[in-house]
This record gives C-alpha cells, sequence and structure tokens, in this order.
C-alpha cells in the first residue's frame, strides 16, 4: 500500500455518507483532511473523530454552488496545512423525475449542484495546483448514463456525464504532469443520496435498492485512496464502483 502521509486532501459534502467515509479513509492513512459541507455541526464533529484518532482534520462550510465558499475551502486547506494536494468533488444531488414533470427547478438544482459545484471547484482549485506544480481533482460521478439512462434520471444522468466530459477535457489540457483528474462513479452505495428525491415513490424505490443491494461508502472511499496514492506519474483516469448484485 502506498502512502497518503504529507497529502492534504479537501473533500465537499463530507457530512455523511462518500464524503465522510472518505475523510475518515484518507486521515486514517496519514493524509490531513478539510471537511466541508453546509451542515458545519455535523462537519465538525466528524474532524473531531478524526483529530481524538490522531488525525489531522479542519473543516470550512461550503454550499457548492457558491464560488467564494470553494475558494474559502482551497484557503482553508492552503492557511492550515500549506497545500492542497486533492480537491475530491462529492456534494451532489438528485431529484429524480421523469421529464414529462418538467420539473425546472429540480433540474436547475442538479445543474447547480452536481455540474456547477464541480466547476467551481476547478476554479478554486487550478490556480494553486498550477502554483504549486502539482494537484489532483477527483469527482465522484454515477454510473447512471453509462449504458443508457434509466427512466427518471435524464437530467442527473446528464449532470453527471457533463462532469466526465469535463474532466476529460481538462486531462487534455494537463499532459505536462501537474494536474492529474479521476472520475470514480458509484453504483446503489448505502448514503442518504435519497433524502434528496422529491418524489415519494422514486425515493422509497430507491431506498429499497439501496438497502437490498447497496454497498457501504467505504467501498467508494478506497476508490479514492487508490487512485491518490498513485505515483505522480500515474493518473486513474475513471473507476466504477457498485454492488455485485446491481444489474
Amino acid at each position: 500500500m502506498l502512502s497518503l502521509h504529507g497529502k492534504v486532501v479537501a473533500i465537499t459534502g463530507a457530512s455523511g455518507g462518500i464524503g465522510e467515509a472518505t475523510a475518515r479513509l484518507l486521515a486514517q492513512r496519514g493524509a490531513a483532511v478539510v471537511l466541508s459541507a453546509r451542515r458545519s455541526e455535523r462537519v465538525e464533529a466528524i474532524a473531531q473523530d478524526i483529530r481524538e484518532e490522531g488525525g489531522r482534520a479542519a473543516t470550512c462550510v461550503v454550499d457548492v454552488t457558491k464560488a467564494e465558499d470553494l475558494k474559502r475551502l482551497v484557503a482553508t486547506a492552503t492557511d492550515q496545512y500549506g497545500r492542497i494536494d486533492v480537491l475530491v468533488n462529492n456534494a451532489g444531488i438528485a431529484p429524480i423525475s421523469p421529464l414529462a414533470d418538467c420539473d425546472t427547478e429540480g433540474w436547475s438544482a442538479m445543474i447547480d449542484v452536481n455540474l456547477r459545484g464541480v466547476l467551481n471547484g476547478i476554479a478554486a482549485a487550478l490556480p494553486v495546483f498550477r502554483e504549486q506544480g502539482s494537484g489532483h481533482l477527483v469527482s465522484i460521478v454515477s454510473v447512471a448514463g453509462l449504458n443508457g439512462v434509466s427512466p427518471t434520471m435524464a437530467v442527473y444522468a446528464a449532470t453527471k456525464n457533463a462532469v466526465r466530459t469535463v474532466h476529460e477535457g481538462l486531462r487534455t489540457e494537463s499532459t505536462d504532469g501537474v494536474v492529474r483528474t479521476t472520475a470514480i462513479s458509484p453504483g446503489y452505495i448505502r448514503t442518504d443520496l435519497a433524502d434528496s428525491m422529491t418524489d415519494p415513490h422514486l425515493r422509497e424505490l430507491t431506498r429499497k435498492s439501496m438497502d437490498t443491494v447497496g454497498i457501504p461508502p467505504a467501498a467508494v472511499a478506497r476508490a479514492v485512496a487508490f487512485a491518490i496514492e498513485q505515483p505522480g506519474d500515474v493518473e486513474i483516469g475513471e473507476i466504477n464502483v457498485r454492488p455485485t448484485a446491481q444489474a
């Protein structure tokens, strides 16, 4: 196992689920982590747990739809630990519904969080990565849209696939070896993502699927760790993490 000692990793959406699991695992492996989310009490409690276990953790209240919040997250990392090696774009929502419902408010929310939030992260971190001479952008995407689009998930999948396109564009612009990119696509993971679904029927179906075949968030956290543990001349472009029982 390669070491994460000395790495500084900032994580959005770190108040639970994949973000929390990633923060805990990376801290256990020696990284300094900066946890961010809108829920300040929750991220501070997680950070305190990490510190009590001997890890290094700081916090920052962040709404990823606000560019200034992402700049503040990057600044928190550099102020606390002198640099930022990795930004994990994990915050995401899924108020899915059939297109025929014309839920334009839900569509806009997914675009703002799932896509614009990643772009805000890139805009905040990329200049620092360039100044440092290295940096790694990791985004939690989704298996949605990889092999066709399921009913009700068209806009959600579109936002996630848009992030893949952004990643590929950044990769092709970064062949000088300064910036690495990794897109990690989870399948059914036992998280609270269903809470963001406004349709009660879809929310219940999703929760049942997560309960039946879902795997723990730690499975995705291990994929994040694997990607960022690699030597600087190795880039893991994309990883899909799904339950073996998921169709």
